[in-house]
């Protein structure tokens, strides 16, 4: 590997870690008193989101499949982080930085799964209302 590969990778790596971080801290703020509800609900979608095993948008679907990961996430983190009060933001993100570690959640696959049976079902519905 060339030079320049080797410290692209580097920051990619760094750049992961911090999306990691600061899903982590958001998650914190959910949990925190201090944080108003609609920022709590906003910030936990994203976490739902980021550390959920299953995408919106599938993987295997050439370039569109990874847009979600690559802009939607990062995105939604940084409005995410413009909502929480400024006092949470510096408390939990001290707290992500030291306790930062993978995330996994089962509840958050089975709302994507439910997504995405909720789309499968509406649009079989709406195919069978125009057949018949």
């Amino acid at each position: 590997m060339s030079t320049a590969t080797v410290g692209y990778l580097g920051r990619l790596k760094q750049k992961a870690r911090l999306i990691k971080r600061d899903t982590y801290m958001l998650y914190l703020a959910c949990r925190d008193p201090r944080t108003p509800w609609y920022v709590k609900v906003f910030a936990g979608a994203i976490v739902a989101y980021a550390i959920s095993p299953i995408d919106l948008i599938p993987d295997f679907l050439p370039v569109v499949g990874y847009l979600d990961d690559l802009i939607l996430v990062p995105l939604g983190i940084a409005l995410a982080v413009r909502m929480i009060p400024e006092p949470v933001l510096i408390a939990c993100r001290a707290n992500a930085q030291l306790h930062a570690e993978r995330l996994t959640s089962r509840t958050a696959a089975a709302i994507i799964i439910l997504i995405w049976i909720s789309i499968a079902l509406l649009l079989v519905g709406m195919v069978y209302r125009a057949l018949t």
